[in-house]
């Protein structure tokens, strides 16, 4: 478990942060990049499950304590330490899967492309969508030059896939979608 006694530390004064490994890294440095984009993503979900109804909390609850571990994951990237890292395993991709499944079986059929908007619920997750989607090309981009869990990107393509889905339960089962006007017919 982690305990912090302190909150500030000044060790970041100098426009750097600290990794789980002990190393020090640019706050705007990739790695960083994409840690942040995470955080801001399980904010986005925290922020929607104020508007959820019990049984998505559960599903959406889970999520947020995956995005620490794929935080955790993100933070740890030397093999030169002496504990095992969290990573994300390829069982909560698949968890993610699973509850896809089931919620895309409900849904309406697509018949255009649907506005982020909708119910305080919908247009929620779909902004927490279009945040995990930056978190993924951060993920993206950090691995074209260095070493990431490909399970991390997995995990972060699926769920915005699941949060769509989820925005679009919102609008009553994708009933209510706001559908797109093309060329302001």
């Amino acid at each position: 478990m982690v305990k912090l006694n302190k909150i500030y530390t000044r060790t970041g004064d100098n426009g750097t942060t600290g990794l789980a490994d002990g190393s020090r890294r640019k706050k705007h440095d990739p790695r960083m990049t994409a840690i942040g984009s995470v955080d801001e993503a399980n904010a986005a979900i925290g922020l929607a499950r104020l508007h959820v109804r019990e049984a998505m909390d559960v599903h959406l609850a889970r999520i947020q304590n995956d995005l620490f571990d794929l935080g955790a994951d993100l933070a740890t990237p030397s093999g030169e330490i002496s504990w095992t890292p969290i990573r994300i395993k390829p069982g909560q991709v698949t968890a993610l899967e699973g509850i896809l499944d089931g919620l895309n079986d409900d849904l309406a059929p697509l018949t255009s492309f649907i506005l982020p908007a909708g119910t305080a619920l919908s247009t929620h997750l779909h902004l927490a969508r279009t945040v995990v989607r930056r978190a993924e090309r951060d993920a993206v981009a950090l691995a074209e030059v260095e070493t990431v869990n490909p399970e991390a990107v997995k995990y972060l393509n699926r769920l915005s896939d699941l949060l769509f889905v989820m925005a679009r339960h919102a609008n009553d089962c994708g009933r209510a979608d706001v559908l797109w006007v093309p060329g302001g017919a």
